[in-house]
């Protein structure tokens, strides 16, 4: 039985997020950071019940032994870049760091802002990674069946596939790590960050819905189209939702935000359970102060005089209480029973 890391540090976690931001403002490793949070959540099975034997985001992609996986090639270069601020912020767990860098790579490259929640419980031994084999291929025989045989394993549907698959309107394929994509174009050859690799769009570190048009298009030799992104507008399902989100960029940043926000708690173990919100946008109560100016507005002479009229019409006066209408209320009775009656009868 090992031992788990405490979860995070609310306060930490602030500041562990706006020094995110400033790495992202001088590496341009927005790409990078979001495939980090994918590949450590993509594990998941929800098949299995045991944490941390179903994987999911629980920070164990830290290990040498998973980051040696195929899938996860170059990740080591990730893990380089949020290590010194994970030795700043040790209150913060890996897991929440992973996901955390993921959500904040999106959001400053102009997506949606993610509904985050934060708490996730690290693993803490090597011997609790997942086996190899759990994330996608970018060029399986079948890439529809392959798709879904991954994703339907984590537990997400065919609109959440096509929505996530959108996050490749970020960065590039580089062939001496997938095996997929040119050395270099146009649009890579000078950066920014490391120039080289082919990107699935010309402005690669803008998010917007630009993949799913150039998919559909194929006008632009330079720009990549994976067997897995071809997959998205010749599979009758899949094609419904790739076509919505390339005419409309708002529909696939609403359901971006929502598979984003799943796929980061999948396998998670939160504490507290209920985890944690740092901008009241993932479950918050609802507190009317919050919407409010604080400030009792009167109201006019013409809207008193209309509610006046419209309560007198009734019976009523703004000076005394309106009168019961007892046959009114013995047909509101006979009628409630009767509704019952018929529900109970079928």
């Amino acid at each position: 039985m090992s031992t788990v890391a405490a979860a995070s540090d609310a306060a930490q976690l602030k500041s562990a997020r706006e020094d995110i931001k400033e790495l992202l403002k001088s590496k341009f490793c927005h790409p990078i950071l979001v495939r980090l949070g994918w590949h450590d959540a993509g594990t998941y099975n929800k098949n299995i019940e045991e944490w941390a034997k179903r994987g999911g985001a629980n920070g164990s992609l830290r290990f040498e032994i998973e980051l040696k996986h195929a899938a996860n090639a170059g990740l080591v270069d990730a893990l380089k870049l949020i290590q010194p601020i994970k030795d700043k912020y040790s209150g913060v767990t890996y897991a929440d760091l992973f996901q955390m860098a993921s959500a904040t790579a999106i959001e400053e490259a102009g997506g949606p802002k993610i509904p985050m929640k934060y708490g996730r419980v690290d693993v803490s031994v090597p011997d609790e990674c997942p086996e190899e084999g759990r994330l996608p291929d970018a060029g399986p025989p079948k890439p529809a069946d392959h798709l879904r045989g991954v994703f339907y394993r984590m537990g997400l549907d065919d609109k959440e596939i096509v929505a996530l698959s959108g996050a490749h309107t970020l960065g590039r394929s580089r062939p001496e790590r997938s095996g997929w994509g040119k050395p270099e174009t146009k649009y890579t050859k000078n950066g920014p960050g490391a120039p080289g690799g082919q990107s699935w769009t010309a402005e690669w570190l803008k998010f917007d819905n630009s993949y799913f048009k150039d998919i559909k298009e194929r006008k632009d030799e330079d720009l990549l189209v994976l067997p897995t992104d071809a997959a998205l507008f010749e599979d009758p399902s899949f094609k419904v939702y790739a076509e919505k989100y390339a005419e409309d960029k708002e529909a696939f940043f609403k359901d971006y935000a929502e598979a984003h926000a799943k796929l980061s708690n999948l396998g998670a173990k939160f504490d507290p359970p209920e985890g944690i919100m740092l901008d009241g946008v993932a479950g918050e109560k609802f507190v009317a102060a919050k919407y409010s100016s604080g400030k009792v507005r009167e109201l006019s002479e013409t809207m008193k005089q209309k509610i006046r009229a419209e309560y007198e019409a009734v019976g009523g006066s703004p000076d005394k209480p309106l009168q019961s209408n007892y046959f009114l209320n013995i047909i509101i009775v006979i009628a409630v029973l009767a509704l019952l009656t018929s529900l109970l009868g079928n």
